[in-house]
């Protein structure tokens, strides 16, 4: 079945893009407003779009109450923030800063959390997660009727060190890191049976068949 998208309601279309799409990343965003209050909450439209320099990009659909939602508004307006990785262990507090709270509210206290100081930006980490990427707002695109793509250059990444294996040559144990994915509905997902592809070249595919 096809689905012309300019005639499909917004919330068919959404449940069509995030359910087909899976698994997505979770990104963890800690922002500051204007007066410095912290507001964090998670989001899955995220990813790495580059390494050089290294960018990611987070889509923040509106809110129908508040129009641009309070993470969205704080980048726009700050230009920082901390995107943050969601392991299993954390899924819990994660899905209490999920909540409508009212703006000015401080999730990280509501959900327990701890508030680490960051070394680039003003917006803390979550002194819990894993890995931490502190972020500026390389370029803000409004895509819709508050609806924002945030597209964020990374100045600094803090992983723990029980999840490095050598940090000389960057090599992370991601299976230890234990990280969710957002998949759909209330759904979530972990890695479950990783495997392993060789990329092929050009050369070895040519050499197969001669």
């Amino acid at each position: 079945m096809r689905f012309d998208l300019d005639k499909t309601e917004a919330s068919i279309t959404y449940k069509l893009l995030a359910a087909s799409v899976v698994p997505r990343p979770i990104a963890w965003t800690v922002t500051l407003d204007k007066q410095g209050g912290i507001n964090a909450a998670p989001f899955s439209f995220f990813n790495v779009m580059g390494s050089a320099p290294p960018i990611v990009a987070l889509g923040i659909i509106g809110d129908k109450q508040k129009g641009f939602k309070d993470s969205a508004r704080n980048i726009m307006d700050t230009g920082e923030f901390v995107v943050n990785l969601v392991p299993v262990s954390l899924v819990e507090k994660m899905n209490i800063t999920s909540i409508d709270a009212p703006t000015g509210l401080n999730e990280l206290e509501l959900a327990g959390l701890t508030a680490a100081g960051s070394e680039h930006v003003k917006p803390p980490r979550i002194a819990e997660s894993p890995v931490s990427f502190e972020c500026i707002n390389h370029a803000a695109v409004v895509t819709g009727p508050h609806q924002v793509l945030v597209i964020g250059r990374v100045l600094a990444i803090h992983i723990k060190d029980e999840f490095l294996i050598d940090a000389a040559r960057g090599h992370v144990d991601t299976l230890k890191l234990d990280l969710v994915a957002r998949t759909f509905g209330s759904g979530f997902a972990r890695i479950g049976e990783p495997f392993d592809l060789i990329r092929p070249t050009w050369k070895n595919w040519q050499d197969k068949k001669s």
